[in-house]
C-alpha cells in the first residue's frame, strides 16, 4: 500500500476507468458535462465507488493472492494497468476539453 505500491494503481485505475466510461455514459444521455456532473449528485455515487472498488481490490491482496496470479491470454494484468492509465489520461482530457470549451464534448 506504499505510494509507489501495486494496490493504489490497480484502484485509482479501476476508478478511472469506471469514471471515464460513466462520464462519457452520462454526457450523451443527459447532455451534462463533467463538471455539472459532479455538481448535481456526482459527489456521493463517487465516494460509493471509491470504498467499493477499494475493498474489492485489496481483499484478493490481502489474502496473498498477487496480481498476476490470473493473467493469462489477452486479459493480463498489464492490459488492465495500461487500460487504467489511459482511462486516467481520458479523464484528464476529457475535464481539460470540456473546461476549455465551455460545455459538452459530444
Amino acid at each position: 500500500m506504499a505510494f509507489d505500491g501495486l494496490g493504489p494503481e490497480r484502484i485509482n485505475s479501476r476508478l478511472a476507468m469506471i469514471g471515464f466510461i460513466a462520464a462519457i455514459a452520462v454526457e450523451l444521455t443527459r447532455g451534462q458535462d463533467i463538471f455539472s456532473q459532479i455538481q448535481n449528485g456526482g459527489i456521493p455515487w463517487f465516494l460509493g465507488a471509491t470504498a467499493l472498488l477499494s475493498v474489492a481490490s485489496l481483499v484478493p491482496l490481502f489474502k496473498g493472492v498477487s496480481a498476476d496470479s490470473g493473467s493469462r491470454g489477452f486479459m493480463t494484468s498489464d492490459a488492465e494497468l495500461w487500460n487504467g492509465r489511459l482511462a486516467m489520461l481520458g479523464l484528464i482530457a476529457l475535464a481539460y476539453t470540456e473546461y476549455v470549451k465551455g460545455g459538452t464534448l459530444v
